[in-house]
C-alpha cells in the first residue's frame, strides 16, 4: 500500500482538484501492477498558524509524506527514478500552482501490513493479480 498524507493550507484544493491529484497518484502505482485499492491519500488542511517552514508561518506550502508498504525500492537508480516520477506528478498540483512543495518517502516493512485482516499476497503472484483484477482483498 502506498499511503499519501498531503498537508496543505485550507482551501488549496477543490474536491475536483483533489480527485485529479489522487488519480495522478494512483497512476504511479497501477502502472507497476498494484491494485487501485492499495492507494490511499489523505488531505490534511493545516492553518497557517500551525504550518511552519524555517520557523516562519507558511500559507503557500504543501508537505507530502508517502509511506510505501507494498513495494520497496532497493536499487539506488530506481529510487532516484521514483523520486523524480513523484516530483513530476506533484508539480501540476503544487509548484506549477506557485506552491512550495516538499515530500519524502518512508518504507514500512511489508510483514507489518494487512488489509481486512488478510496479509497481502506476494508481489507479482497470481493472488496479487487477482487482487488487481477484482480491486479488493481476497483470501488466498
Amino acid at each position: 500500500m502506498p499511503l499519501w498524507h498531503i498537508y496543505h493550507p485550507p482551501g488549496t484544493y477543490t474536491p475536483q482538484q483533489k480527485k485529479q491529484f489522487v488519480d495522478d497518484i494512483t497512476g504511479i502505482y497501477t502502472r507497476v501492477g498494484l491494485p487501485k485499492f492499495y492507494v490511499v491519500a489523505i488531505f490534511h488542511e493545516i492553518e497557517e498558524a500551525s504550518f511552519f517552514i524555517g520557523g516562519e508561518p507558511s500559507k503557500a506550502s504543501v508537505r507530502v509524506v508517502v509511506e510505501h508498504i507494498a513495494r520497496h525500492l532497493e536499487d539506488p537508480a530506481h529510487r532516484v527514478e521514483t523520486s523524480e516520477l513523484i516530483a513530476s506528478r506533484l508539480a501540476p498540483h503544487t509548484t506549477e500552482r506557485g506552491l512550495h512543495c516538499e515530500f519524502h518517502v518512508d518504507e514500512t516493512p511489508r510483514d507489518l501490513w494487512m488489509t481486512d485482516g488478510i496479509a497481502p499476497p506476494p508481489s507479482h503472484s497470481e493472488a496479487e493479480k487477482l487482487w488487481v483484477q477484482e480491486n479488493r482483498p481476497i483470501p488466498y
